[in-house]
């Protein structure tokens, strides 16, 4: 008798339009049927979250992957209009920081990243560009890698791209962030996504895993804070 009348206690929260959803949600132990997104279909929430998120003025990135040159950790702001800023750290290759302003492209490189620049830079010139601004050349391709990560546009046009293979997940928390998991891909490159559950929905991380590559896991934070992005001195 008492579970019976458990059930329907339960099954009259769910019914009561004054809870909504939510209290069904908390009967039911559905893990991916989570307010806001209780109504929404898988592809719904990941369209909803990749809108979000684009719309965004600024946002940071913290990038981990692996290449052939070891562990790969970046941390990127980006900004309107192109702004960025990042510090990436390439294994062995040493680490790079880059500084886009007003279109144009500047890095400073440890020792390890000019010795590592594809015999570009010779040996007597590294004790004097190490620690230095200065102006990226345009077929810099260590450069050109670490653009891609200054406009998060390619990363959720990948996870747009195939929105309609969406699955709704678990609860999970982000940096502290209340998120619903969401997993889907093709059969060459699949991903698991977090997005929040509370205030705007934006994406908190993102894992691509595909068969040609390394897996490549970013963390977005920080949305629409305060991005000053300034040329700076060269020499």
């Amino acid at each position: 008798m008492r579970c019976l009348s458990a059930r329907i206690s339960a099954a009259a929260l769910c019914a009561a339009a004054a809870l909504g959803l939510t209290a069904c949600d908390a009967f039911t132990g559905d893990p991916g049927a989570q307010a806001p997104f209780s109504g929404l279909t898988g592809p719904e929430v990941t369209n909803k979250a990749v809108a979000a998120t684009r719309a965004a003025t600024t946002v940071r990135l913290t990038v981990t992957t692996e290449t052939a040159d070891g562990p790969v950790q970046a941390f990127v702001a980006s900004g309107a209009r192109g702004a960025c800023t990042g510090t990436f750290s390439l294994g062995s290759a040493g680490t790079l920081e880059l500084i886009r302003a007003d279109g144009t492209v500047y890095t400073k490189s440890d020792k390890a990243m000019l010795r590592a620049a594809d015999g570009t830079v010779r040996e007597a010139d590294v004790d004097r560009l190490a620690g230095r601004w200065v102006k990226a050349r345009p077929d810099d391709s260590r450069t050109a890698q670490s653009l891609r990560f200054c406009d998060p546009k390619d990363l959720l046009d990948r996870l747009a791209a195939t929105s309609a293979t969406t699955r709704k997940g678990g609860r999970t928390t982000i940096s502290g962030t209340p998120g619903l998991t969401l997993t889907g891909g093709t059969d060459r490159e699949k991903w698991t996504a977090s997005v929040a559950t509370e205030g705007t929905p934006h994406l908190l991380k993102m894992r691509l895993t595909d068969g040609a590559e390394k897996p490549l896991t970013v963390e977005f934070s920080e949305f629409g804070a305060p991005l000053t992005v300034k040329r700076p001195t060269t020499g």
